[in-house]
């Protein structure tokens, strides 16, 4: 058996939990949010600004799946007006690393993966 049909049995639910965090790792906001979140500490409004294309409902979606699976802590503030902010945990600290590494994956194979698209686009 190869190291992935391991992997995938690993909680003996056919790999439905490793679904469901990859899903959510791999959508399409949440390397940005935690990537930019890894810049420091952020308010909303800030983190909205630097995500360009981000609706404020998929931040807010985003923001609060990532707290749930415990990658963002969100801080209170008691002001008025309120202040929330957004930091990275240390589980979401840790995911930098792998995501750069994929990130760096997709840059250095993009022309490839362009020159694949229109040969097959051209058949």
């Amino acid at each position: 058996m190869s190291e992935y049909g391991r992997t995938c049995r690993i909680r003996g639910d056919g790999g439905r939990t490793l679904r469901a965090v990859l899903d959510r790792i791999a959508n399409k906001w949440t390397l940005l949010v935690v990537a930019t979140i890894d810049h420091g500490r952020l308010r909303f409004t800030d983190l909205h600004q630097q995500i360009p294309g981000i609706s404020q409902r998929m931040l807010t979606l985003t923001l609060r799946n990532l707290e749930r699976d415990g990658l963002v802590s969100r801080t209170v503030y008691a002001e008025v007006p309120p202040r929330v902010e957004y930091e990275l945990t240390a589980t979401g600290r840790s995911l930098i690393t792998p995501a750069l590494a994929l990130a760096e994956w997709a840059v250095d194979h993009v022309p490839h993966i362009e020159k694949s698209r229109t040969a097959y686009e051209d058949r």
